[in-house]
């Protein structure tokens, strides 16, 4: 039997339940509809907390090079559907001039002064609190990739698409143990890390992940 989401549409898919290799979501409806909850009122909690923050965030970016310090860039979210993740722009304003590429943060000349301070504690991200309002994405979960690489992943392993179930994630449990993903055979890890998420997803297992993020943000581990 053939896996993978078969498309319907440019954004919406499904996918084969009774394939023997199909990885079903870890969570129960209940468990789903909490979690949704409770992103929803941490995101709206956040906004207010970290809104400070988010000034002096925005003021590094436009004073170095004076161009727009919101950057959004589009990924594929639950249900295969695309959806504009948003961060503070770390890069130059014509980064991806020649397309898509890959660098590794610690030797990609892209990225500007501001930018590597912000990637280091992963205050780029903190717009994605808007998409999690939006439901976009989520507090934990995998981290949404880009249809360009997701094609490449799918011609290697097709199981990429059961990701689709869920919500990506602002934080990610591949994300803590596979670092940053700068090749195919690291997306391919990063990869088995999710669906082992997406299996034993809890409660507990979020909480968990949300703390280490926390301390690595806080000790400026790069990932």
């Amino acid at each position: 039997m053939h896996i993978a989401l078969k498309a319907k549409t440019n954004s919406s898919y499904h996918y084969d339940e009774n394939d023997e290799r199909f990885i079903p979501d870890g969570m129960n409806e209940v468990e789903r509809g909490v979690k949704r909850a409770t992103d929803f009122m941490l995101a709206i909690a956040s906004m207010v907390i970290f809104m400070p923050l988010f000034g002096v965030c925005y003021a590094m970016v436009k004073k170095e090079d004076g161009g727009p310090a919101i950057y959004k860039q589009e990924r594929i979210g639950r249900f295969g559907r695309p959806f504009y993740m948003y961060k503070f722009r770390s890069m130059v304003m014509d980064a991806e001039k020649n397309g898509p590429q890959l660098f590794n943060p610690s030797d990609d000349h892209r990225l500007t002064k501001a930018g590597k301070f912000l990637r280091r504690h992963h205050l780029d991200e903190l717009p994605q609190l808007l998409n999690v309002l939006k439901g976009e994405m989520s507090f934990v979960g995998p981290r949404p990739e880009r249809r360009y690489y997701i094609k490449k992943i799918i011609e290697r392993d097709p199981r990429y698409t059961y990701l689709y179930q869920i919500r990506p994630g602002v934080s990610s449990y591949a994300t803590l143990y596979n670092g940053y993903t700068d090749t195919l055979p690291k997306m391919l890890r990063r990869l088995d890390l999710d669906l082992y998420y997406l299996r034993h997803r809890s409660w507990w297992f979020d909480l968990k992940i949300l703390s280490k993020t926390f301390v690595s943000i806080l000790f400026g581990k790069i990932f």
